[in-house]
């Protein structure tokens, strides 16, 4: 029985699944309620082939925008209607609004609240055969994992909160001397010698070598190893899984030789790369700029009102190669709220405002660094800057925290979009993980992905 064949399913494999099928099912929805009924709106043709593929690009673009592809939310009962019915209503409402590349509007207006109601049912029944069956522990994957006992629960509570269907079934210690910490899990423990027989009883998916003690694999473990592999079982370094999984550089588990595991992108040295990112940065901040002024008499007013103090703040930050900049924004904390020196913000911060808040949330207080981009003192997308007394306190305790700038700092980030404001150290080891897997995959669809996961932060109300 354990050798039975199992389908799995890695995160990349599952999201591309659900973005297939998220085009296939609604497709077939409007091929199939236009083959039985009289529903001319949206028919498949030759010569209207683009109708299909703008269809195809809004679903994938909006279904990005309102987290259709967090697997988190994809496996949520209410999450997924939310975000079907969100995907829905913008997918459709802007396919109307762009006939040029879409058909023209009916005359008979039934037409369209036929299209939005196939739209959704399809959606939305791909999505709970996804919940139902797709998303079950049917397909999860059962792992060995090798290293040392004391590493044992830090190393498995790592890898299964990112992926619920990753599952550790057991492990073996590759430091007799360690004693495992994991308790109250059902974590069984292997002998080094009983490797190959319990791979092979209970069907386990892949091995994942975590010693950082090479004279812990024994040539007898090695020897088992190579069998393992042979038989066609695959096997990993714990940091690669971490990072595939997590989309993180784990640097808690990387030496001091950090140079030699991280091959910085290329696109870090790519002249029409950056170019595009810089004429794109110009645009963009001109454009935001443009906003904030609209914005700015209603913003003063709030300011008068619920501040009280001056409109912009300004702040020293750390920028590219350790430079020293001052960051502009729209004040959002009473005055005087450092007068004890400089400390971490907080959530839920006592210092900062109701209105302050309310511009956080939305990301309004950070228009005016818009300013700082145009001058070149920042990025769009970065690493956030951080102020020069925290650089020097973290960087002690991390080594690896100041190779964030070799880039410019960024006005949102792969940090921003993935987590949750640092109040500690600990989040700045975190967010260190996403901005240094940010530089070493550095690119064109990494910085959209950022970017549409932005708008989702700012729809969602989730500015810091």
């Amino acid at each position: 029985m354990g050798n039975n064949k199992k389908i799995h399913f890695e995160i990349s494999e599952r999201k591309l699944l659900l973005r297939i099928f998220d085009v296939i099912f609604v497709l077939f929805g409007l091929y199939l309620i236009g083959f039985i009924f009289n529903f001319d709106y949206f028919q498949f043709s030759v010569t209207n082939y683009y109708w299909t593929i703008v269809l195809a690009i809004y679903i994938n673009v909006f279904g990005l925008i309102f987290e259709m592809y967090n697997l988190q939310v994809a496996s949520n009962h209410f999450q997924v209607l939310r975000s079907s019915v969100l995907t829905t209503s913008s997918t459709v409402l802007f396919y109307l609004l762009t006939p040029v590349f879409s058909p023209q509007l009916p005359k008979n207006r039934l037409q369209l609240l036929i299209f939005y109601i196939v739209f959704f049912i399809a959606l939305y029944s791909w999505r709970m055969i996804y919940v139902k069956f797709l998303a079950s522990n049917r397909f999860a994957q059962k792992v060995v994992l090798i290293c040392e006992g004391g590493q044992v629960k830090e190393l498995v509570f790592g890898l299964e909160n990112v992926d619920p269907h990753y599952k550790v079934i057991g492990y073996v210690n590759s430091d007799e001397e360690s004693i495992s910490t994991l308790e109250h899990h059902s974590l069984e423990s292997i002998k080094s010698e009983d490797l190959t027989s319990f791979v092979k009883k209970n069907g386990i998916f892949e091995i994942v070598v975590a010693s950082q003690k090479t004279e812990g694999i024994t040539a007898d473990l090695y020897h088992q190893l190579l069998i393992l592999l042979e038989s066609g079982k695959s096997i990993r370094e714990y940091t690669h899984v971490y990072e595939s999984k997590t989309q993180r550089i784990p640097v808690q588990y990387i030496s001091r030789d950090f140079y030699r595991f991280f091959p910085f992108s290329r696109s870090n040295q790519n002249k029409l790369y950056l170019s595009i990112v810089r004429l794109t940065e110009v645009v963009l901040s001109l454009t935001g700029l443009s906003i904030g002024l609209v914005l700015l008499p209603i913003i003063f007013i709030g300011n008068v009102f619920w501040n009280k103090g001056g409109l912009f703040y300004t702040q020293e930050r750390m920028g590219k190669d350790g430079v020293v900049f001052k960051i502009i924004k729209f004040r959002t904390m009473i005055e005087n709220a450092e007068n004890s020196g400089a400390v971490f913000a907080k959530s839920n911060d006592v210092r900062v405002t109701k209105f302050g808040k309310f511009l956080r949330k939305t990301r309004i207080d950070e228009f005016p660094q818009f300013i700082n981009i145009l001058k070149g003192d920042m990025a769009v997308i970065g690493p956030r800057p951080e102020r020069p007394e925290f650089v020097n306190e973290i960087a002690q305790m991390m080594p690896f925290y100041e190779t964030r700038h070799i880039i410019k700092p960024g006005l949102t980030g792969w940090a921003q979009v993935n987590y949750s404001y640092g109040e500690k150290l600990e989040d700045s080891l975190i967010k260190l993980q996403y901005d240094l897997y940010y530089i070493k995959h550095r690119s064109i669809y990494l910085d959209l992905s950022i970017a549409f996961k932005t708008v989702s932060t700012v729809l969602f109300y989730r500015g810091q």
